[in-house]
């Protein structure tokens, strides 16, 4: 009797183990690239913007075309960032509706920081600055395409 439970334990040991190899992203497919966005965004309450950019990932440049919404902008604002774009297989992965939760405050400049993820699993981390007036405690989601 205890032979067949420990036999049990084993074996669901061995399965659960097995179940997270799988379900773990290669690294080794994954690539990382590099990213630069100007934009411009103004609202009050809800605030819009879009922009463009360019990928830099394995040689080559891509343009994008960025468009985004945020709820609890107030102001209006420009500015450029960038930054490394992570979990990369093809440049068409980067396409898709980002998503990050932010605050900030930007009073004729300031600095900006953000880290956003899509449904392809693709990750951004993004600096730079941004010019005008921007108050915000927001949920925003940015979408970005290849053009």
């Amino acid at each position: 009797m205890l032979g067949i439970i420990r036999a049990i334990k084993i074996g669901s040991a061995v399965v659960a183990a097995a179940i997270m190899l799988l379900g773990t992203p290669s690294p080794s497919h994954a690539q990382t690239g590099s990213v630069r966005i100007s934009f411009a965004k103004a609202g009050f309450i809800v605030g819009v913007g879009g922009g463009s950019g360019t990928l830099h990932f394995k040689g080559r440049n891509y343009p994008l075309s960025v468009g985004g919404i945020g709820v609890g902008t107030i102001g209006v604002a420009g500015g450029d960032m960038a930054g490394r774009v992570y979990n990369l297989r093809t440049a068409a992965d980067i396409a898709g509706t980002y998503t990050a939760v932010s605050g900030s405050v930007a009073v004729a400049g300031g600095a900006k920081v953000a880290r956003l993820q899509n449904a392809n699993g693709v990750v951004m981390e993004l600096q730079g600055t941004q010019a005008g007036f921007e108050v915000s405690l927001s949920l925003s989601g940015m979408t970005v395409a290849l053009r």
